[in-house]
């Protein structure tokens, strides 16, 4: 059988105000080419660059949160190399010292082991026009830090791959280190992947898949690779030592260059970049940046299941969807920290606490996404949401109700009781009212009546629905189930 070895190299721009060794703006949404630019980030003769220390630190802070060793000493190096978007003829990186060593990352019943974390700039970006002989080069992007995380080949299969990745991408934005959207281009992957021979033996040759862009392109190139790889040794063919790239419109790899040799960079220390002491607390104060760590996403998770009590589904979508968990998790503190005495004796057991937060989960997750349009948006205050689910909770407004409400919150951000109050929603809780109105359905619905003497039972459904109808969804539902089957079997006898 043979064995699948694939080894990640993910790399992340930070969310700075500026890029990594001038003042230029970090702007990845910039649409304009060319105006985020300066001598440095341009490599004009004579420019010196400086540290970005917010870069430093939010790559130190990753490293923490992926329990990587922080090294006393660390450096810049030159990496020569000639690319068109490359202004100065090499990239300022690192290679022997990076800023983080070894970590590993919890991929559900294994960890996923980190051989390092460092931080370079990035490269400007070609453009190739449509039909044109030339390409243009943007430099906006050029100088922006860039933080690389590589693995250790410690990756079995392409679903694994893709969960790493989604992983990653999470806990980034937990740290507020990246917004890492793949779309913009903030996070970009490259795999490394080697397949073994029949006899399980890995002969060393690696492919490499560069820049992928999405989850579904770590997924589905890995697979096709995979498979291309072992349909090759199977006839006695050779691997070769290659770059490919991932074309999605045919679904294959594509051969870009062979790698037949380890390309020589001529690493050497950057000459206008002092080392960088990681233990000088004047520098940086690393047990500052370990405290500034908040919970982390698998944390967030357990403690959504326990502290809610939501199922794995709920609390793995308020994990993986940071804004609406946050969201959630801000109407049920309403609910509990209410000032009104007689609505905190009511919610003061666990046992009706999460009731409650079952109750705010449900409307979140459908009602007020159905709303929303999968959207991340939120025009109901936390504290007007609270309340409509506290009104839900004491059964004070039907879910018919709730859910014209939570509309009508939702187009204008209003309070729900006001809303109950203007449009004349309120629970019709008086019986001789609701009697009067069953009446008139029986009197207006001769057939399905009939269809209930006789036994057919389903037609109570039809019923109810006209007594709901009539009221325009006020009356509850049980409590017209319950007294239209009373008056019914009452006229019978």
């Amino acid at each position: 059988m043979s064995k699948i070895v694939i080894g990640l190299e993910v790399h992340i721009t930070l969310s700075t105000e500026s890029k990594m060794f001038c003042s230029c703006s970090n702007n990845p949404s910039e649409s304009e080419g060319n105006v985020n630019i300066c001598p440095v980030c341009m490599g004009h003769p004579g420019a010196l660059p400086v540290i970005n220390r917010v870069a430093i630190e939010k790559t130190i802070k990753t490293g923490l949160a992926l329990g990587s060793n922080i090294p006393e000493y660390s450096q810049f190096d030159r990496k020569n190399y000639f690319y068109p978007d490359l202004p100065k003829g090499y990239q300022i990186s690192q290679h022997k010292y990076p800023l983080c060593k070894n970590g590993h990352l919890k991929i559900e019943d294994r960890d996923i082991q980190i051989e390092r974390i460092h931080l370079e700039e990035d490269a400007g970006r070609l453009i190739h026009p449509s039909g044109a002989d030339y390409s243009l080069v943007d430099f906006n992007r050029s100088g922006v830090p860039l933080m690389e995380l590589v693995t250790k080949p410690d990756i079995h299969s392409a679903s694994e791959a893709k969960k790493f990745a989604e992983e990653l991408r999470i806990i980034l934005r937990y740290l507020n280190v990246s917004n890492a959207d793949m779309e913009n281009g903030e996070m970009r992957v490259d795999a490394n992947i080697s397949i073994s021979s029949k006899t399980g033996v890995v002969d060393g040759t690696k492919v490499e898949i560069k820049n992928l862009n999405s989850f579904k392109a770590i997924e589905r190139s890995l697979n096709y690779e995979i498979e291309r790889q072992i349909k090759l040794i199977e006839k006695g063919h050779k691997i070769i030592q290659e770059t490919r790239g991932w074309d999605d419109s045919k679904g294959a790899t594509i051969s870009q260059r062979s790698k037949e040799e380890a390309y020589d960079y001529r690493y050497f220390p950057e000459p206008d970049l002092p080392p960088l002491y990681l233990n000088d607390r004047s520098f940086i104060d690393i047990d500052k940046i370990r405290g500034s760590i908040s919970e982390l996403p698998s944390e967030r998770f357990y403690r959504l299941i326990d502290e809610y009590g939501l199922s794995g589904k709920e609390a793995e979508f308020f994990v993986f969807n940071k804004e609406i968990g946050d969201y959630y998790e801000n109407i049920v503190s309403e609910l509990v920290n209410w000032d009104n005495e007689t609505r905190l004796k009511t919610i003061n057991s666990r046992e009706n606490r999460l009731i409650l937060s079952r109750i705010a989960a449900n409307y979140v997750l459908t009602d007020l996404q159905s709303l929303s349009g999968g959207e991340l948006v939120f025009p109901i205050t936390a504290e007007n949401f609270a309340e409509l689910i506290y009104l839900i909770y004491k059964k004070e407004v039907s879910n018919n109700i709730a859910k014209i409400v939570l509309r009508e919150m939702f187009e204008t951000g209003g309070d729900p009781s006001n809303i109950i109050e203007e449009k004349g929603l309120k629970e019709i809780n008086d019986s001789s009212e609701i009697n009067k109105v069953i009446e008139k359905v029986i009197t207006e619905n001769p057939k399905p009546v009939g269809d209930y003497r006789a036994g057919k039972e389903e037609s109570i459904k039809f019923l109810i629905g006209k007594v709901m109808a009539e009221t325009r969804g006020r009356a509850n539902p049980r409590t017209i189930d319950k007294i239209l089957k009373l008056k019914l079997k009452k006229d019978l006898s």
